[in-house]
């Protein structure tokens, strides 16, 4: 397919950009069953094999340690091939590691179930990617909507996903395999339709559009490098770390590390008191619903009132989750329910708003680049996140670590957004 651009700075026809935000949608949905299998059984799975609570956020550091892998990976591709082959050939890394989870489960192998997961990681580092995608052929004044398009069509899965734990598991258990594997063979069947919706047509790539659509004489976009030096593809230091850019994903990578830290503890918290793992599963489809499902009105907030004071009410709102979560009665799941929809919803605001600080600060024939990069932060800080939960719940309880994880939200998102928006 011929591209609707036909010189540099002209904005990509509107069919274009409906055509690539329905292909990501697509893939979107199928990519965010797969993602929710590691959120929702990947702890309790590792507890059983493993056989340690303290070892249990060891899947999350995983998994999300690999999806730093993944950014940088996917975000490297993409920058030299386009956005098509680096998302497809995330959903097939993560689509591999899920069939490795589920020969880990059935053989009973510790050690690669912990490969598996890592591999996994690596791919579902994709399904964050793709928001970037959809923004890159909007104006700047619609980059928060088109981001949280992108991003609401993973909420069909996702939110689907958890609840399918019990069908899932009776699938397994029929063919001899532990009930827990379940959602990991959803997952395997669920990549492998992403990667291929992508790779068939997600034509014509749009970072490729986006630089074509990039005026080549404003200030900001210009080279300031000799004439006979052919530019890097690689990002300047100043690119990657101008204020933009570094604002955005310090919102980003702080949510981050305070969702996955709580997220990764409550179906343990919940299962420890007496839940079943389908009221576990329950209420963690509520919280990757809140993740996803507010992402238009989140876009719309940050292209209406502004990038920054989304990203500060995203810090109170993480806030008031954590310290709902910490006050709950154990035994009440409708309070944890309110506490978990409510870390979603923070979530949300934070990465609503600073992927597009981060799309307004990074030019385009750098952008896969310095997005990938902030992922890469995103990742690890959900690895530390993940890796430190199990041992805070061992150590001082769910409470401590809820109240904890709200209490630095709180202290560093509004912080950098009052500083970015004093400048």
């Amino acid at each position: 397919m011929t591209a609707t651009v036909t010189r540099t700075g002209e904005e990509a026809a509107p069919h274009v950009l409906r055509r690539v935000l329905s292909v990501l949608v697509l893939s979107q949905a199928l990519g965010g069953a797969g993602m929710a299998a590691g959120i929702t059984v990947g702890a309790l799975l590792a507890e059983d094999l493993l056989g340690s609570t303290g070892l249990a956020g060891l899947p999350a550091a995983l998994f999300t340690g690999g999806a730093a892998l993944g950014a940088a990976l996917i975000g490297r591709v993409s920058q030299r091939k386009g956005r098509r082959p680096g998302l497809a050939l995330g959903h097939a890394i993560a689509a591999l590691g899920s069939a490795g989870v589920v020969a880990a489960a059935a053989g009973q192998w510790a050690g690669l179930l912990l490969v598996s997961l890592f591999v996994y990681g690596v791919g579902t580092a994709t399904g964050l990617l793709a928001r970037y995608a959809g923004a890159d052929l909007a104006p700047p004044e619609r980059r928060g909507r088109a981001t949280g398009t992108v991003l609401l069509a993973t909420t069909l899965g996702a939110v689907a996903g958890p609840n399918l734990v019990g069908p899932t598991g009776a699938f397994a258990h029929a063919w001899g395999i532990p009930r827990l594997a379940g959602p990991f063979l959803l997952a395997a069947l669920a990549y492998t339709a992403a990667g291929l919706v992508l790779w068939v047509w997600l034509r014509p790539d749009p970072l490729f559009l986006a630089r074509l659509q990039q005026p080549q004489d404003t200030p900001d976009t210009r080279l300031p490098v000799p004439e006979a030096v052919a530019p890097s593809t690689e990002p300047r230091a100043s690119e990657r770390f101008s204020p933009g850019v570094v604002t955005g994903a310090t919102v980003m990578i702080t949510a981050q590390l305070v969702m996955i830290a709580v997220m990764t503890m409550t179906p343990l918290h919940m299962t420890g008191h007496g839940h079943s793992t389908q009221a576990a599963g329950f209420v963690i489809a509520l919280h990757v619903g809140a993740m996803f499902l507010p992402s238009p009105l989140s876009g719309l907030l940050a292209d209406r009132i502004g990038r920054l004071p989304v990203a500060a009410a995203a810090g109170a709102v993480l806030l008031g989750a954590g310290v709902l979560a910490g006050l709950a009665p154990p035994d009440s799941v409708a309070l944890l329910s309110c506490a978990l929809v409510l870390l979603g919803v923070g979530w949300n605001l934070a990465l609503v708003s600073g992927t597009a600080l981060i799309t307004d600060a990074a030019p385009a024939d750098r952008r896969a680049s310095v997005q990938g990069l902030a992922d890469v932060g995103m990742s690890l800080a959900g690895a530390t996140g993940g890796m430190a939960s199990g041992l805070v719940v061992a150590g001082g309880g769910y409470p401590l670590l809820a109240v904890t994880a709200g209490t630095l939200a709180l202290a560093v998102i509004p912080t950098v957004a009052l500083r970015a928006a004093s400048r």
